[in-house]
């Protein structure tokens, strides 16, 4: 695989982590992560609905007419959130029980509205795919971030399974909305200071350089340019 096509599965993860550096897609992040298990299903359904809708919604990019495009990409979402519902329905009653409405809502993510318009509508088939499975990746990892940490301080437990429940009293505020709105703060400003050094650094060393390709000074042992 190309440095190309794997760019765009781990950008997700944190250069543009949808949730936590593009922020889209708040509503279910701060609703629905009080248990693991909870981010897990809302992560892996919109997983799959990003893929299928960005290859789709790719492979049809020339032929829908631009004034119409939006309804006919909501259109296209729709379809797939209504067979993943069906799917959650059938196999697995009580984590549709526990998702609720923030399960069909799905829809209107903007996550995946946002990567049909930015992203799929202008690439093909095979980058939007990839694109879709990195974003689906980088959400998926935010909203377990949160609902580990909510989970663990606010009922003792991980996956339902007690940790701290043992030793100390639950601190009922971080399965609270006020909680949510806290864990969500700083997992933002510790992804936003990564990603800051991560960008630091490439342009410290000789690949960021813009003179890079003609540049005959030698740098340092830690890559950063002597200049």
């Amino acid at each position: 695989m190309s440095n190309k096509l794997t760019y765009q599965i781990t950008k997700g993860i944190i250069k543009e982590n949808p949730v936590l550096r593009l922020v889209l897609g708040t509503c279910p992040t701060l609703a629905i992560t009080t248990a693991a298990s909870n981010a897990i299903g809302m992560g892996v359904a919109a997983t799959i609905v990003l893929i299928c809708s960005n290859a789709v919604i790719s492979m049809l990019r020339k032929f829908i007419p631009d004034k119409v495009r939006i309804p006919a990409y909501i259109t296209i979402i729709a379809g797939f959130v209504s067979i993943v519902q069906m799917l959650v329905k059938a196999f697995a009653p009580e984590l549709n029980s526990t998702l609720g409405i923030y399960l069909p809502l799905i829809v209107v993510n903007c996550i995946i509205l946002g990567r049909a318009e930015m992203f799929a509508s202008k690439n093909k088939v095979l980058p939007s795919v990839l694109d879709g499975l990195g974003m689906g990746i980088g959400f998926t990892a935010a909203l377990l971030c949160m609902s580990i940490i909510r989970e663990l301080f606010g009922n003792g437990t991980i996956f339902s399974i007690p940790i701290l429940s043992n030793f100390i009293d639950p601190i009922l505020i971080f399965i609270l909305p006020p909680g949510g709105f806290f864990v969500f703060g700083i997992l933002v400003a510790i992804a936003n200071k990564l990603s800051d050094n991560k960008d630091n650094s490439q342009k410290n060393s000789c690949a960021g350089c813009p003179r890079g390709k003609s540049c005959s000074i030698v740098s340092d042992k830690e890559g950063t340019c002597n200049v």
